[in-house]
């Protein structure tokens, strides 16, 4: 005879502020912000008078480890930075920028002190922004993959960045330095194929082991379209052999029908946000399609009531 347990529960109401994360119900799902989080590092930082602006990071002026002079706190850059990190759990349009400060965090100078205190300015301008869940979405799982071939002026490696959405809700993203250096676009563009298929079969997985089923192959939508062919081609060509690794694990999952990697053009790809500077038309047209929200009015109503 199986023994039953009984376990007493205590109902703490709806939530509404998990780990600096604020919820905020919607009639159309939740709102995760972390204004709250975001207003202690401005104050932290002591600019909480500063000028908002739109963009979180120049495009005139690329950040090199020998630019400008040594920062006379780097200890202060280092907590903020780190501080910031945390906050990209609910902000993809920072996540680049964040990447990019932190490889500064050994000796940081007065160029990247100034690109650190843009940052808190965008992020004064744009308080309210977060993520909307939806619970209606469908369980369809798809993701956006893209690569600034060596961008990195000081040893040219390539920059890695993709978002995952499950239906039309982002809850996956990333935004880093490639640890190798990439000897062609197609190189560095395929090894950002790779990064998001292990994330991809790591959700299909964990969503049909809580008893949900979809019946849409999980698809990868790439801008490369030598990147996108390779992962289909059964014939490994030996100029690739340095990315053995990466095309059979991605060929594989094609092959057996539980992947897709699919080609769209450059100017559908959502995640430029994520791997380079951006104009501001650009970055702003984006915020939208990546999932990112302004809800300034729904949550001043929300901490009115």
């Amino acid at each position: 005879m199986e023994a039953s347990f009984t376990f007493s529960l205590k109902y703490l109401s709806q939530l509404s502020y998990f780990l600096g994360i604020e919820v905020i119900p919607q009639t159309n799902g939740v709102l995760l912000s972390q204004r709250k989080y975001i207003l202690d590092i401005i104050t932290r930082a002591h600019t909480s008078d500063c000028k908002p602006i739109s963009t979180p990071i120049t495009t005139s002026e690329p950040l090199t480890l020998s630019s400008g002079t040594l920062y006379p706190s780097p200890t202060e850059y280092r907590a903020l930075v780190g501080a910031l990190q945390y906050l990209s759990l609910t902000r993809p349009d920072i996540s680049f920028t964040v990447n990019r400060l932190s490889q500064f965090m050994h000796a940081p100078t007065s160029l990247h002190w100034t690109a650190l205190k843009r940052l808190l300015r965008h992020l004064h301008g744009t308080l309210y922004h977060g993520i909307i869940l939806q619970p209606m979405s469908p369980l369809t799982l798809h993701a956006f993959t893209d690569a600034d071939w060596a961008g990195d002026k000081d040893n040219y490696r390539s920059t890695t960045g993709y978002i995952v959405y499950l239906g039309c809700n982002p809850i996956s993203w990333s935004s880093k330095r490639q640890p190798t250096l990439a000897r062609s676009s197609t190189e560095a563009e395929f090894r950002v194929v790779s990064s998001p298929t292990t994330e991809v079969q790591w959700l299909a997985s964990l969503i049909s082991e809580l008893g949900f089923k979809s019946n849409t192959t999980p698809t990868i939508y790439c801008d490369n379209l030598d990147a996108t062919s390779y992962s289909a081609n059964p014939i490994f060509h030996s100029r690739m052999k340095h990315l053995a690794l990466d095309f059979h694990f991605v060929r594989e999952r094609v092959q057996q029908g539980t992947l897709r990697v699919i080609h769209i053009a450059g100017d559908d790809q959502l995640e430029d946000a994520l791997t380079k500077p951006l104009l501001r038309p650009r970055f702003h047209y984006l915020l939208s399609k990546i999932g990112l929200i302004s809800g300034s009015s729904i949550l001043w109503g929300h901490i009115k009531s």
